[in-house]
């Protein structure tokens, strides 16, 4: 469709829209032609709009006689309507109301067409604009919003940053409200009624006076968002509130938007919440974001982001968390090299020190996710090795649970090498297995013949070691009064105290023979057991004995005179 302007000789009056079949019968002067983002074109008077405009000044400065002229914006800022604006001000010669709904617009568009000091001299639209967002400080929420939807697909401003700024500063004051309940109605009529005067408190009551803002400010784009955030980091805002927008930015946005602006808006998301102290970020939250980033190609660096982010906070991670599908095409069940990410992650401690506490507290979710990928029949050795031996053995206090474990793995891949099969034991630590664990170890047959041996060698040191302490304490406990009378009984309880003795066993020795030897060694520890739960008993009553014996004499002395 063409449009033109007309003109009543050198006069401007108010001009208006009409389709170019009137103006053919009309005889104004119409010698320029201008299509506009090849939507619609203007036939306009080239003595009217080029003292206006620099760029078209130079375009047309030897052929201002020319009959007919014809330029092509196709990129013009704010398109058809932002351009009939501009013509509208050349030709009410340089006058023309600018407010928050359009002053954007015509900032860009005269940027776009040089409509600057050099050219258009008072009549500078470049100027008026500016001096229109210098009273950005007036504006009601309901204008900053307006204004920045306008900057929505224009490139960086000033107008942009000033609007920014100005909104996070009213977000830091907590009196602050919305002046509307939510920009869905943007763009209904009421959304352009200043709200100032009226008395917000059954807004407040609609909204959290922390986040009421949440829904206003999810209609920016992504650019937009990451100007913002970073603002707000900049001013100390609550990191904790941010990033609670930022998970409801993204839902928000993720209803309405193409798979490219998916892309877009996740890798905004994370490259912010990576910028907020990781105490303030919800673990729960960055597994639900890290599920959506499964289904969509982002890039390198900001899955890096969330795995380093869920990594760190690992220590409050569930076993159902850790439970991610393998890539597509991977034969193994569930995705061990992410979770192996993940605890790189974690110990590398990030901003936060990695305590003992949180050690075990990740080295117990381990166990139960080790216990679970271990049936996978697909699950390679090597990386059941590396998730057995990722954790140092401070994170666990007793080795059951990994033995259950790599129980479960041997049985399902029983074709393993005896070499394989050591490397894997290798990651338990024998002395923190229980007694019936390691009884269990020394008959298992899916475990080699070495690793049962070393079970129940543990097993003897570790009673030996506890008849020992034992020893020690009765002797230190017993004072000379008690001496002699227990005298007796000592020497009685080392005519059946066992002697303690360890052979050199000859592993390449016949696997039978060697299983006997080991049930022999059962029966020892076993006995053991029996004498040290027997001391146990004579030491609890010698301590009982003792203890009575000194409150007998606390009596017996006389109270000193003061």
């Amino acid at each position: 469709m063409v449009y033109g302007f007309l003109t009543l000789g050198a006069s401007p009056f108010f001009p208006f829209r009409f389709l170019i079949t009137s103006l053919s019968s009309s005889g104004v002067c119409c010698d320029l032609e201008v299509d506009v983002n090849g939507e619609e074109t203007f036939l306009l008077d080239k003595k009217i709009i080029c003292p206006f405009s620099g760029r078209l000044s130079k375009l047309f400065d030897k052929s201002i006689n020319a009959k007919r002229n014809k330029v092509i914006f196709r990129d013009f800022p704010g398109g058809v309507e932002n351009f009939e604006l501009i013509a509208r001000f050349c030709y009410n010669n340089g006058k023309i109301d600018i407010n928050p709904s359009n002053v954007s617009l015509l900032y860009f568009a005269a940027q776009f067409l040089e409509m600057n000091n050099s050219v258009s001299g008072n009549r500078n639209l470049i100027e008026k604009t500016m001096k229109s967002i210098e009273e950005i400080s007036y504006w009601t929420w309901s204008d900053l919003l307006a204004t920045l939807k306008h900057c929505q697909d224009l490139q960086s401003s000033g107008i942009v940053e000033r609007c920014l700024d100005s909104l996070v500063g009213r977000l830091a004051i907590p009196s602050e409200a919305s002046p509307c309940a939510s920009t869905s109605s943007l763009d209904s009529p009421g959304f352009w009624l200043s709200c100032d005067t009226r008395s917000t408190k059954s807004l407040k009551d609609g909204f959290s006076q922390a986040t009421w803002w949440f829904e206003d400010l999810s209609i920016l784009s992504p650019d937009m968002i990451e100007m913002l955030i970073k603002s707000m980091v900049s001013r100390k805002y609550n990191h904790v509130i941010i990033g609670r927008f930022l998970f409801h930015y993204q839902k928000s946005k993720f209803y309405t938007a193409s798979p490219d602006e998916k892309h877009q808006v996740l890798e905004t998301v994370i490259d912010m919440l990576y910028t907020l102290d990781t105490n303030s970020i919800s673990c729960k939250s960055l597994f639900r974001i890290y599920r959506v980033v499964l289904n969509l190609n982002i890039s390198k660096n900001s899955r890096n982001k969330l795995e380093c982010m869920i990594g760190s906070q690992l220590d409050q991670a569930t076993l159902d968390n850790l439970l991610i599908p393998s890539p597509y095409g991977a034969s193994y069940l569930y995705d061990v090299n992410l979770v192996l990410r993940f605890l790189k992650a974690f110990l590398c401690g990030g901003d936060q020190q990695v305590s003992p506490m949180r050690i075990k507290k990740v080295g117990s979710l381990m166990d139960m996710y080790i216990s679970e990928v271990a049936p996978d029949p697909c699950l390679k050795s090597s990386k059941f090795l590396a998730l057995v031996v990722a954790l140092p053995d401070s994170a666990r206090d007793s080795s059951n649970e990994l033995y259950h474990a790599i129980d479960i793995y041997l049985e399902v891949h029983a074709g393993l090498s005896d070499e394989e099969k050591m490397k894997i034991c290798c990651a338990l630590n024998y002395e923190k297995l229980s007694t019936e664990a390691g009884i269990h170890l020394s008959q298992n047959a899916k475990f080699p013949s070495k690793s049962a041996v070393q079970a129940l060698i543990s097993q003897q040191l570790k009673l030996k070691n506890l008849l020992q302490s034992t020893n020690n304490t009765k002797l230190y406990t017993n004072s000379p009064c008690n001496f002699i009378e227990t005298k007796g009984k000592a020497k009685k309880d080392e005519a059946w105290e066992p002697t303690l003795y360890s052979e050199r066993l000859d592993i390449s020795v016949d696997n039978e023979k060697l299983r006997e030897h080991l049930q022999g060694m059962q029966c020892r520890v076993m006995e053991l057991e029996k004498v040290c739960k027997k001391m146990q008993r004579e030491m609890a009553k010698i301590m009982k004995s003792k203890a009575a014996a000194h409150s007998s004499s606390a009596r017996s002395l006389p109270r000193l005179c003061s």
